[in-house]
């Protein structure tokens, strides 16, 4: 009972994992590829090689009764790529992506600059 309680909650972690390695990685494929430089981050390229890996490591940990996996630990590294993305990357990239994001291209004060 509780090791098949393990294997569902295992499963739910790896399944989380890899959803927001998705989320960076088609958040990261709708940003220009300037508005990295322009926010002092690396190319959209390099952040696109790790975002990449670390979805299809995500996917590929994934545990499918009878399909080869890889080691569960890799999971946890491809979850430092996402975060990192999510968290550093595309703060700084949102006000340069031409209108993209909720606060859109000046910033959460708008037009008139604040209050």
């Amino acid at each position: 009972m509780i090791a098949s309680l393990q294997v569902v909650i295992f499963f739910v972690f790896y399944i989380a994992i890899f959803g927001l390695c998705l989320w960076a990685l088609i958040d990261l494929l709708r940003r220009p590829s300037n508005a990295f430089p322009q926010a002092g981050k690396r190319t959209k390229g390099f952040w696109g090689a790790i975002v990449g890996v670390a979805t299809a490591v995500s996917f590929s940990v994934i545990p499918i009764p009878g399909v080869p996996h890889l080691p569960s630990f890799l999971a946890l590294l491809a979850a430092v790529g996402g975060i990192v993305y999510l968290v550093d990357v595309k703060p700084a990239v949102t006000p340069y992506s031409g209108g993209r994001g909720r606060n859109g291209p000046r910033g959460p004060s708008g037009p008139s600059g604040g209050w």
